[in-house]
């Protein structure tokens, strides 16, 4: 009698095994149909029905707003108006002048530091030019034949040894040669290389956790368009703190950043991991501390030679003093992680440190060539000498400033808040070692901002954070209320470049990851271009939010698909909620170092709006069409232009 029970469960189990089989085999079906190249949309935007005719036919529908168009890309389906849009907009409505710089900087060209202080400053005590921002630019502006010094050959940058050199590889050999290829010998980067520098190479850092956003997009292209490229390295420092594979996840599984992949394999990009060190080299021979904790009487040496000579620094046998975290402290690090990683990269590596929500547009390489250049930049317009603002800082390399402010910030309870530190240089008086710029160097608007300007406003006149992103017509007021230039000559829109700038000749295309020539990535990164293509931009972070997981980027192809159908049609004017204006990049706070945008992470820049017109220099730049404000044409990688943003088009 047990038999039959006994049949019955293995016939039960038997079904039921044959059908998860079967269910399995139905989804693994799905999942392969779903991955098949020959049935994925192409291209980023991808639009099936309009490349190869397949595909549902809801993609497009005609409404009473426009044509509403499904993204293969973006979440969001977006309203087209034909006659106005991305597609056919007009880049600007006046002529524009790219090289408005003129020729860049000698290489080896100094500034005085000392006179850019104080003539937008006044006296250290008087502060008395402080707030009148308008006057500094001007004088940034206009004032380089004075500000500007090439020294006499022995003195210059060029002509010193290289193997003594502050940077690590400044001779693009590890300091190894014993002088820098002369200036008439130097090659310009290039799309095969990244050249040779006549002098120092200098690093740029900036600190990023996370998966690349637009900011980062932003600011790689800024650095790109304005710097001396072959004498110069933007380190890139990934939180490996938090994410151990932080590196790897962006070489490998960013999709924003696979188009800086080629900047990566020349050099011009250098993507590091940050862990926070536990121990830190000190400069030898020097009071590192002004004093502060150092024992009268060290401590004896331990098991491997090291002793105690003060508080959290230990000198090993050969001399060499390590400033010394202790586990305890390694736990309890600040949640403002950025406000250290500047400090010690910089103290260690030197060069300068820039926040990734500062837009460059001057060359930076004459403020960073002087013997003395440690600088930051004033907090708004608050006249006390230490209060700082590090968004953008430089330090000589393991010296005994950069020592004494990395003690500081430890012996503080790990605060390295810059008004933390700042107050305390100035209260042991050491803040006029440690320069203070104005504002107007690298934040022309902030002064503005507070309500503390003096003077006349600034040109443009921007009186809050969002306004560079605006580009609605109307929507600011009297921007222009301070300009005194000629006259911007209008132009014929009917025959105005249009943003589709993504061709250096009919062949050679600056587009997608599928369209694109095979892109050079790093030997260790290796991927195959299709697994590049199917990496959403929020793989490198399942738990983190990509704010621009919705912008999208058309290739030629698919644009001429849109015209053919109809959905882009001739521009019409009036038609145009974001018009072409007379903004251009050569009045944007003319004669500033930099543009600070200060963490308006959640804004995307409207059409025509001022960061609008800064990337479209960058695009018409990487393509080929324009020149940078050097005059210079780019002749480096392939470089993908900015992508759209839905709600925009």
């Amino acid at each position: 009698m047990a038999e039959g029970p006994r049949l019955r469960a293995f016939c039960t189990l038997l079904k039921n095994l044959i059908l998860a089989a079967l269910l399995y085999a139905a989804i693994y079906a799905v999942i392969n149909l779903a991955s098949d190249p020959s049935v994925a949309a192409k291209g980023k935007i991808g639009i099936p029905a309009f490349l190869d005719k397949t595909g549902p036919a809801e993609l497009i529908k005609t409404t009473k707003a426009g044509v509403q168009v499904k993204f293969a890309s973006s979440s969001k389906t977006v309203n087209i108006n034909p006659q106005a849009n991305v597609f056919n907009r007009p880049v600007t409505a006046v002529e524009i002048k790219d090289d408005f710089m003129g020729p860049r900087p000698h290489v080896d060209t100094e500034a005085d530091l000392h006179m850019l202080i104080e003539e937008c400053r006044g006296t250290y005590a008087g502060i008395e030019k402080m707030r009148n921002v308008f006057d500094c630019l001007k004088f940034f502006a206009d004032g380089e034949d004075r500000y500007y010094n090439l020294p006499a050959v022995p003195a210059r940058a060029s002509s010193q040894d290289p193997r003594k050199a502050e940077y690590v590889n400044a001779d693009g050999h590890d300091n190894t040669l014993s002088s820098y290829v002369p200036v008439e010998k130097a090659v310009a980067a290039n799309g095969s290389e990244i050249g040779t520098c006549p002098g120092p190479i200098i690093p740029y850092h900036v600190y990023w956790t996370g998966p690349a956003t637009w900011r980062v997009e932003v600011f790689i292209k800024s650095y790109l368009y304005t710097q001396n490229l072959a004498c110069s390295r933007l380190w890139l420092w990934l939180d490996s703190d938090r994410n151990p594979k932080a590196v790897y996840d962006m070489l490998n599984k960013d999709a924003l950043f696979a188009r800086f992949l080629p900047l990566v394999e020349r050099g011009d990009i250098v993507v590091k991991a940050w862990k926070f060190p536990s121990r830190i080299p000190l400069p030898k021979d020097e009071d590192n501390t002004d004093g502060f904790g150092y024992y009268s009487t060290p401590g004896k040496p331990n098991a491997k030679g090291e002793k105690a000579v003060a508080e959290n620094i230990v000198e090993d046998r050969n001399g060499q003093q390590w400033l010394v975290l202790t586990p305890k402290q390694m736990t309890f690090l600040p949640v403002a992680v950025s406000d250290a990683v500047r400090f010690v990269v910089l103290h260690i590596h030197g060069g300068a440190y820039f926040d990734m929500d500062v837009l460059m547009l001057r060359d930076m390489r004459p403020l960073l060539l002087p013997k003395e250049h440690a600088f930051a930049e004033r907090w708004a317009a608050h006249p006390h000498p230490g209060d700082y603002n590090t968004a953008i800082m430089s330090l000589t390399a393991n010296s005994s400033l950069s020592s004494y402010l990395l003690y500081g910030g430890i012996r503080m309870g790990l605060n390295f808040h810059p008004r933390i530190l700042g107050r305390m240089a100035w209260k042991d008086g050491r803040d006029q070692e440690f320069l203070m710029l104005e504002t107007g160097a690298f934040d022309p608007i902030w002064t503005e901002f507070n309500w503390d300007r003096e003077g006349r406003c600034t040109v443009p006149c921007l009186r809050d954070y969002g306004a560079a992103f605006k580009g609605k017509q109307g929507a600011l007021k009297d921007e222009w209320e301070s300009y005194d230039g000629p006259q911007l000559e209008k132009i014929d829109l009917s025959q105005a470049q249009r943003k589709e700038l993504r061709v250096r000749d009919a062949t050679e295309h600056i587009a997608e990851i599928d369209t694109a020539a095979p892109m050079p990535v790093p030997r260790h990164a290796r991927r195959s271009r299709e697994e590049l293509e199917n990496v959403p931009a929020s793989a490198a972070s399942p738990t983190s939010k990509v704010e621009h997981a919705d912008s999208f980027q058309a290739t030629l192809d698919e644009e001429a698909e849109l015209r053919k159908a109809g959905v882009v049609a001739d521009y019409v004017l009036s038609e145009d909620k974001f018009p072409p204006n007379n903004r251009t990049l050569e009045n944007f706070f003319r004669g500033a170092w930099t543009y600070h945008i200060h963490n308006q992470w959640l804004k995307h820049p409207e059409p025509s709006s001022w960061i609008s017109v800064l990337e479209h220099a960058h695009d018409g730049f990487f393509a080929g069409a324009r020149t940078n404000i050097y005059g210079e044409k780019w002749i480096g990688p392939n470089v993908m232009p900015y992508n759209y943003w839905p709600e925009f088009v």
